[in-house]
């Protein structure tokens, strides 16, 4: 097992960058200060789709108590309440591992027919096995066993119709906002459709053309030949889309795996909670069953990604840190006062070294080091070029700049130099585990050469992660060191981040400071 393997999931998913845009420098520079504030990305609420789920699981418990009590009445079985009690989450599970409780945007109740018909034969053998071992005197007959099973799905498929019905009608009354990305004709063809379809519930609003987003500047003019709908070519007409016509669903004309700019609309879009639909001749499978799950609108194969939810650690992340960082720091006191007396005695008065580095969500905080620099003017924070920048570029380098202490190599060759970060944890501004933090200018490059870049600043950065461990450092390429840290954050769990710390351990890596 390589070791890229020793880490990553099993199976990584595609989720998304923040759809919180960072503060610019015309924003203004504050260090410490909160990041201002921004109106927060939609959430699904509690709307159409929550309620067909709630009516389809409704509908099969009244469809599947029906089937039980005809079929368990028939046979004269004296533990029918308790077998009841027994079908009925039975029966829910089966449909809940069929995805027949993810609807698609034109459900049909002849379409859940084959699964529903398998489901009720494998929940009724099974349900006959356990009364023929538990009394063979009352074991269900052939007859019996074969009208039950076709009792529960007539019975299934006729509460199911019914609740599409309803759906349907209401999706006609208030259909869901919606973005189309791809390029044209495709792109304008599918919005035609929805625009003359609103029993498919979806009401498009825009239309993002592949490639990157432009910083800013005014939507493009609408496409010839179709619905009057705005492209939005630029980050900020995208936002204001957004928030404006509070969009819940996305639709993908394109993979939007091989391409870096739609990956990254894809987890921008997944982050801010919308439903991920991919349409079109990329959503059929040429020549093999179709993807189960596969829908049409209006003669596009479309099906829902299966896109699960950010896990950003959140809550049970902070409190990790919180309890491995704070003991680390007071058992690491004596550590810290014996290389601050050092750095004291070698060097000269100024023992931090104070960086502006980017956080989460794109807020700015200061790092803090142990200043390796000699003179009293090393510890300064910069952000314009002067020693902090020098030493920055001569770790990235890996030349041992001339300016470097005797102590400040010491330090840095132990990796006591980034001891005091422990400090960055404990206040909220850093975690243990997580991407590296970078100072505000190398961030604004490698976002202009990666378009997943950003997406690391999710999580708060971290004293060492998948990256570091792997030996990507300041030199690696954006696009390397994106691909890890979003698959280390899109796959977060408690016990890869006890992994790493440990590898770290085992292993020490130069720690960057920066």
């Amino acid at each position: 097992m390589t070791t890229d393997r020793a880490d990553a999931p099993r199976s990584a998913r595609v989720l998304p960058p923040s759809a919180v845009p960072r503060p610019t420098a015309a924003a203004g520079r504050r260090p410490h200060g909160p990041a201002p504030k921004t109106l927060p990305p939609p959430r699904p609420g509690r709307g159409l789709r929550r309620r067909t789920v709630a009516s389809l699981l409704a509908a099969d418990c009244l469809a599947t108590t029906g089937a039980a009590l005809l079929a368990l009445g028939a046979a004269a079985v004296p533990t029918a309440p308790a077998a009841l009690a027994a079908l009925v989450p039975a029966a829910l599970l089966l449909h809940h591992r069929a995805g027949l409780y993810r609807p698609g945007p034109a459900p049909n109740a002849l379409n859940d027919l084959p699964g529903l018909l398998g489901r009720a034969a494998v929940l009724w053998c099974a349900a006959a096995a356990v009364l023929a071992a538990v009394d063979p005197g009352r074991a269900l007959s052939p007859v019996v066993l074969s009208g039950a099973v076709a009792a529960h799905t007539l019975l299934v498929c006729g509460g199911r119709a019914a609740v599409y019905r309803a759906r349907r009608n209401a999706a006609r009354r208030r259909p869901r906002a919606a973005l189309i990305v791809g390029a044209d004709p495709a792109a304008r063809q599918l919005a035609a459709v929805l625009d003359a379809r609103p029993e498919y519930g979806l009401r498009p609003v825009g239309l993002v053309p592949p490639g990157p987003l432009l910083p800013g500047g005014p939507a493009a003019p609408p496409a010839h030949g179709g619905p009057a709908l705005p492209r939005l070519t630029s980050a900020p007409d995208l936002t204001r889309a957004v928030i404006q016509h509070t969009v819940r669903d996305v639709v993908f004309t394109l993979p939007p795996y091989g391409d870096p700019h739609a990956a990254a609309l894809l987890r921008r879009f997944v982050d801010q909670g919308s439903a991920i639909w991919l349409a079109g001749p990329a959503a059929a499978r040429e020549g093999r069953p179709p993807h189960r799950g596969t829908d049409q609108l209006g003669g596009f194969a479309c099906r829902r990604l299966d896109t699960a939810p950010p896990r950003h650690g959140g809550r049970r992340k902070r409190a990790l840190d919180l309890a491995l960082a704070g003991p680390a720091l007071m058992v690491a006191a004596p550590v810290l006062l014996g290389c601050a007396l050092a750095v004291r005695l070698a060097d000269g008065p100024g023992v931090l070294r104070r960086q502006e580095r980017t956080g989460r969500d794109g807020r700015r905080f200061t790092l803090l080091t142990f200043r390796t620099l000699r003179g009293p003017a090393a510890h300064e924070e910069t952000s314009r070029g002067g020693p902090a920048a020098h030493e920055e570029a001569s770790r990235r380098g890996g030349a041992d700049d001339g300016g470097v202490s005797r102590v400040g190599r010491l330090l840095r060759r132990t990796g006591l130099e980034g001891l005091p970060q422990l400090w960055n944890v404990v206040r909220g501004d850093m975690s243990l585990v997580g991407p590296h933090a970078e100072h505000p200018g190398v961030v604004r490059q490698c976002a202009r050469a990666c378009p997943e870049y950003d997406a690391r600043h999710r999580m708060r950065p971290g004293l060492t992660g998948l990256a570091q461990v792997h030996g990507l450092r300041g030199d690696a390429s954006p696009e390397d060191r994106a691909r890890f840290d979003n698959l280390y954050i899109d796959s977060w769990s408690p016990w890869q981040d006890l992994r790493i710390l440990l590898r770290t351990a085992a292993s020490p890596v130069r720690r960057e400071g920066g």
